[in-house]
């Protein structure tokens, strides 16, 4: 059985400022550091004693101090990744909120989702992006590892999840799964029938009193 635990970053300095995250280089805030451990003794407690575990995660700083201090408890070293990044909303990044809602362009209703330009000076299209979160989870995948756990963001989450149930990039254009700081979602594959299961989505129960 091959399990995937894949894990959103918790609460970070631009989810208290209002700010719009991407690739703004936001560290994750004292009470997400407290959630991070949390998510890591979470993960120890689900694991088999003796599991090897390989943590991978985005490059970015809020992400990669989650999987640090996950890593801290697994004894694992994380792997940084470029391609496991939140969407880049371009210019918009690091500026308020309420900034990119008013200039941002939503996709169409029916047409090209996929390709959609947002209006945003610099910000990744749904392909662009989705593409990009594809080749990290696959180049993951080609690894033999039993037990691995991913850091990612919450936009970004949702196409490690389409990649893994092998939903064609190019049918990216609708798709989206809610996912919450801090969230864990577990992936499984069995070893006879090689299905992929979506075990659990977004479980935040680890979360209550930190």
């Amino acid at each position: 059985m091959r399990t995937i635990w894949v894990v959103t970053h918790p609460e970070s300095n631009h989810h208290i400022d209002g700010l719009v995250g991407g690739w703004f280089d936001s560290s994750l805030t004292e009470r997400g550091q407290h959630q991070a451990a949390a998510i890591g003794h979470e993960l120890r407690a689900r694991l088999p004693v003796d599991a090897e575990v390989e943590v991978f995660s985005s490059d970015l700083l809020r992400t990669a101090q989650t999987a640090t201090a996950i890593g801290d408890v697994l004894d694992a070293e994380p792997v940084l990744m470029h391609g496991l990044r939140e969407k880049s909303y371009g210019e918009a990044g690091g500026r308020p909120q309420a900034w990119l809602d008013e200039r941002l362009v939503p996709p169409p209703a029916d047409g090209d989702r996929m390709g959609h330009d947002e209006g945003v000076a610099g910000s990744e299209t749904k392909a662009v992006f989705a593409s990009r979160v594809y080749d990290a989870v696959e180049s993951i995948l080609e690894r033999p590892s039993e037990h691995q756990v991913v850091v990612t963001h919450g936009f970004a989450m949702t196409f490690v999840v389409a990649c893994w149930i092998g939903m064609p990039v190019e049918s990216c254009g609708y798709v989206n799964f809610r996912a919450r700081s801090g969230g864990i979602t577990e992936l499984r594959q069995d070893d006879h029938f090689h299905n992929r299961q979506v075990a659990a989505l977004d479980d935040v129960r680890h979360l209550d009193g930190t």
